[in-house]
């Protein structure tokens, strides 16, 4: 992490006649233009300006002035845009950083920071909602075919509008859909969906609560971990503090005990979540303990987040609520950051600037003289690592509140299973035997699988065939309520074949397992329970989580089956028992972090139960039982597993111990994407020979996931013990790095998806 005075902060001399300016465009680059007069007083560091850029008219961002006029004809300002900077000088500062340690351009650095809609001004006022007529669960699957037949996409936004209740707002639906607002009304005066507008400011209005609810008195641990915290507070420069403490141990209490002593010093609260409509439990939280409470994400309305970006950067704000992009909300004086989830792999972006959220918020607190809390029951090691050579604060809570005890984990081998039942069952019979004495006492049941859909495979009996997508040759999943065939890669929709299209056989066969599916099993074998299913095809529509979760949470539904975003918190006391269908579906994959995500993902999804007097239980179905990363997660030894998944990674220098950048090319062609990565790789390696070996490069090889969108994809990994090498040697090959014929080549550094 660099230091502050690493950085020069842009020059803001007004008298100057030349403007540094940065367009979003992957080149770090700074482009100087002359400033007409009669713009030079209105235009000032942070502003938008129209310039003239290759033969077109385009939008940069002025960074800065310079004095002395380059050998070259500049071109002149045509406009500028703003009449207030959308970033200050602080956040240039960042972007500059971020532009520098993630490979990326200045100006792409800039537009991550300021919001698309803050961008564009939007100033809507109305929204229009769209809702199912009454008779739309009656349309039987021969109707919806004859309308697909005639309007494929009108019938799509039926069978959504079918699956869910409620309203859903026309862009919204359009986008799950593809059917645009012409062929909505069109579905509209044949009386099967009704049509309403509504003020904007009308659906996330902001929320005051004048009478605030009382902090809760803490426990002894609580209590000693309060104190440390207060005490790095007073500090001239706090640092960071991992607070590691197990599921229902109260790290949430100590956030907002912590957020109170900085707000009371008049100084302000960034709170980043990992998914922002899976924490709505922790954000009613905050809300009933503090008024001036801003929530951003991105799928805010957009005059309502417009108006509370405005209301942030006016100091009218003293916590910001949201996901990994909040940490650039435009808040001033801050004093405390906290990442509840820090392990999570979605405070990664994946796309450009593939920056990752810690890294960001330890910059912000270094300018700002602030805190950082990262808080989790399964730290990443990356994390976990640091503290333990002193770089960060380390606070244990290994208890639960009311020292209840941490469920009871059983594992279930699915290969006996198999033997004595003489075929594979989806529920194992422990688990069925547990669900049955669980829903007879009116408690309440959670399942966890994590993959969606209804089989993940559509395979021929007779030929082998395995049906792919044309565009990514990757298998397709079955949706059976939406009767499609879905690439979850590249979205491609189809419909699924009647006969092998390969041999024209009709033995054709839906293989493995998705939440779809057990749905359909749980239902059958418990019909007189409730269940509802949450993964991202069945909570696409505005507010489905939470209603979701609230019907849960008041007893209306008895069994929650879920992929991962049920795996984190929630809190129900109701709820006695857990069922992880599949252990295996992240372990499999060719990824070095695959045991650390699978021992994750059991241990907070077994944290949701035993969170009540009642006490819980876990059960754990898996072909790989004894896999450490499985059995110290029945154990609740995060310790164990650290040390045992420390010990594989350090003789090969992975993260932690090493710094880990991978390199990916894609191209239409197989042949050219494979020359550039070889030419490339081979230029690596002759640098690193000549410069003594302080790099290791591994590849060229094509990715797990070779192909994706019609695009061939390889990839190489440079391994170093610091980003000081990284950086410079792919300084060295920048310009072989830009796109060239039909060849893309995107610079990850701290990866943390190796498909």
């Amino acid at each position: 992490m660099l230091s502050k005075n690493q950085f020069v902060s842009p020059n803001q001399q007004l008298d100057t006649s030349y403007a540094e300016v940065v367009i979003n465009i992957p080149l770090n680059r700074v482009f100087h233009y002359n400033i007409p007069p009669g713009l030079k007083e209105n235009l000032t560091t942070g502003m938008r300006v129209k310039i003239p850029f290759s033969n077109k008219i385009v939008t940069g961002i002025c960074v800065g002035f310079a004095n002395t006029p380059l050998p070259y004809t500049m071109k002149d300002i045509i406009s500028v845009l703003d009449t207030a900077p959308l970033i200050d000088n602080g956040m240039l500062q960042v972007t500059q950083w971020l532009s520098s340690h993630y490979c990326c351009g200045w100006g792409e650095a800039i537009y991550a920071v300021i919001p698309p809609v803050v961008r564009s001004r939007v100033k809507e006022k109305w929204n229009i909602f769209i809702k199912g007529a009454d008779h739309i669960p009656m349309l039987d699957h021969t109707t919806l075919s004859e309308i697909k037949t005639r309007a494929p996409k009108q019938a799509r936004a039926l069978e959504i509008l079918r699956e869910f209740s409620g309203e859903i707002s026309a862009k919204e639906l359009s986008r799950i859909s593809g059917c645009q607002m012409q062929g909505l009304r069109q579905l509209e005066k044949k009386g099967l969906i009704i049509v309403k507008r509504k003020l904007l400011e009308a659906e996330n209005p902001p929320v005051d609560i004048a009478l605030l609810q009382q902090h809760l008195t803490f426990t002894q641990e609580q209590q000693d971990a309060f104190d440390k915290i207060n005490k790095k507070l007073t500090q001239p420069m706090p640092g960071v503090i991992l607070l590691h403490g197990i599921t229902g141990s109260g790290k949430t209490e100590i956030y907002l005990q912590t957020m109170s002593k900085v707000i009371g010093q008049n100084r302000k609260v960034i709170f980043l979540v990992p998914e922002i409509s899976l924490t709505s439990q922790t954000i009613e939280r905050i809300r009933a303990r503090f008024n001036h409470v801003a929530v951003l994400h991105s799928h805010l309305l957009g005059t309502f987040h417009h108006s509370q970006w405005n209301d942030i950067k006016e100091n009218k704000i003293d916590i910001v609520i949201g996901a990994r992009s909040s940490i650039f909300a435009p808040l001033k004086n801050i004093g405390l950051i906290i990442l509840d989830e820090e392990h999570e792999n979605t405070y990664k972006q994946e796309n450009a600037p593939r920056y990752h959220a810690r890294d960001i918020a330890i910059l912000r607190a270094t300018y700002e003289n602030a805190l950082v809390i990262l808080g989790s029951a399964t730290p990443s090691l990356e994390s976990y690592y640091r503290a333990s050579c002193g770089d960060y604060e380390k606070i244990v809570l290994p208890k639960r509140i009311g020292d209840r005890q941490l469920p009871s984990v059983e594992i279930v081998d699915m290969r006996e299973e198999v033997c004595k039942r003489k075929r594979y069952r989806i529920i194992s019979q422990r688990l069925e035997y547990y669900m049955n004495q669980t829903l007879a006492r009116n408690e309440q049941v959670i399942l966890f699988l994590n993959r969606r859909g209804f089989a993940p495979y559509i395979h021929c009996k007779r030929c082998g065939f395995v049906l792919k997508c044309h565009q990514c040759d990757i298998p397709v999943t079955f949706h059976k309520k939406l009767h499609i065939t879905l690439c979850h890669y590249c979205h491609a929709e189809a419909t699924p074949p009647e006969s092998c299209p390969d041999c024209l056989a009709s033995h054709i066969n839906y293989r493995g397992f998705g939440t779809e599916k057990i749905e359909d099993e749980i239902i059958a074998k418990f019909p007189h329970y409730k269940i509802i299913r949450m993964d991202s095809d069945s909570m696409r529509v505005r507010g489905a989580h939470e209603k979701a979760l609230t019907a849960f949470e008041r007893g209306e539904i008895q069994i929650l089956l879920g992929t991962q975003m049920i795996a984190k918190g929630l809190d129900f006391p109701n709820v006695t028992l857990v069922g992880v269908i599949s252990a295996d579906t992240v372990l499999n994959l060719p990824d070095f972090r695959a045991s650390e995500r699978t021992f994750q993902l059991i241990s907070q999804v077994a944290g949701r139960t035993g969170r009540g007097p009642k006490g819980g239980r876990v059960v754990v179905q898996s072909f790989n039982p004894q896999h450490y990363s499985i059995t110290y997660a029945a154990a609740h030894d995060y310790d164990g597993f650290a040390e045992k998944e420390l010990g594989y990674r350090k003789p090969l220098n992975y993260p932690p111990f090493g710094k880990l950048t991978r390199i990916v090319f894609r191209s239409p062609n197989e042949e050219k994407v494979k020359e550039k990565a070889s030419l490339v790789a081979n230029t690596l390696k002759e640098m690193v020979k000549a410069n003594g070996n302080c790099l290791e490069i591994l590849g060229p090889s094509p990715t797990p996931l070779t192909k994706i969108n019609n695009m061939f994809r390889w990839h190489l990994l440079l391994k170093a013990q610091n980003y000081d090498s990284i950086h410079h040697t792919l300084q060295g090959i920048a310009d072989m790095l830009k796109s060239s014929k039909g060849v893309q080549a995107m610079v990850d550094v701290d990866p943390y998806m190796m498909l």
